[in-house]
């Protein structure tokens, strides 16, 4: 079955900068649209980033006003955030889908805080 494991989380000062990455297993990676969402305790799920199967195709929501870059590399089964200009929004999880099943990892948390 799907497998998504998300890494890459963890404490960074507002204005700092991470890099998250999702290794994918279980399906055809290399032709699958992948997305990255985030949820903060007690709110939504709220979709941050979207990629098609090839690499082009690459949307993401208004909030992240060209702070965040998404990229994947088929050839390694890796989806990736980069995360910069990070503002004090807290603590997220962050979360790998792919998007044929919706399936989610168990996501890897962001906080930024000062």
């Amino acid at each position: 079955g799907v497998q998504l494991l998300e890494s890459g989380g963890g404490l960074v000062q507002p204005g700092g900068s991470l890099s998250l990455s999702c290794a994918a297993s279980g399906f055809t990676f290399s032709k699958i649209y992948m997305s990255w969402s985030r949820q903060a305790p007690g709110k939504d799920l709220e979709w941050v980033a979207g990629i098609e199967a090839g690499g082009d195709g690459i949307r993401y929501a208004k909030f992240v006003n060209g702070r965040f870059t998404i990229s994947r590399d088929n050839a390694k089964n890796m989806l990736y955030l980069d995360l910069s200009s990070l503002q004090i929004e807290g603590t997220d999880m962050y979360y790998c889908a792919d998007g044929h099943t919706g399936e989610r990892g168990p996501g890897t948390m962001v906080t930024v805080s000062s």
